[in-house]
């Protein structure tokens, strides 16, 4: 359990680190740069529907295509799941709101610690992640966007006899982004 949090510590760690370093580099450079961040939910997990966290950063090709990385993660609970992926999005701008859908490649790991005692499940796996999804961006400013997304995640995790294999799930999240 205190290596999952410190897991999660560094790894929100060195989320904040990068966004600082990308936040520092020249404005040119940061005119390609847009960064998001996100709180929900990621149901039909093999431990039901858990609290998951988002984070992603676009380098924008041009006004409407952007690719980047997405890291979806599950931080507390029996189950410990972190997907990720490079996603491509395509930016439909309709005034104050923006229609992205993006597709995605990566990996998913799984670590499910359940119970204690004889009937203790402590499983974990690693699998292909293909997140498909579509976000709603209401602009506040030229910056900044209101953010809710929903995605379909496919990958195949195995955590064992006892507990059903996980094939698909969907994630439900709400959050900011920051664009160029």
């Amino acid at each position: 359990m205190i290596r999952r949090m410190v897991c999660t510590g560094v790894l929100a760690g060195l989320l904040a680190v990068t966004a600082v370093v990308a936040d520092s580099r020249s404005a040119q450079a940061q005119e390609r740069w847009g960064f998001g961040t996100d709180v929900g939910f990621w149901s039909d997990t093999v431990d039901d529907t858990v609290f998951a966290l988002g984070f992603n950063a676009d380098y924008y090709l041009d006004r409407a295509f952007s690719v980047g990385p997405m890291v979806l993660l599950t931080p507390a609970g029996d189950l410990t799941q972190i997907g990720v992926a490079g996603v491509a999005r395509y930016h439909f701008r309709i005034d104050a709101v923006n229609l992205v859908p993006f597709a995605g490649v990566g990996f998913v790991r799984a670590d499910l610690d359940r119970g204690s005692g004889p009937g203790r499940i402590e499983r974990d796996d690693t699998s292909h992640y293909i997140p498909l999804g579509v976000t709603a961006e209401y602009q506040v400013n030229p910056r900044l966007a209101l953010a809710g997304t929903v995605m379909v995640n496919l990958h195949d995790l195995d955590l064992g006899p006892r507990v059903e294999r996980d094939r698909t799930s969907v994630a439900v999240l709400f959050g900011l982004r920051f664009g160029p």
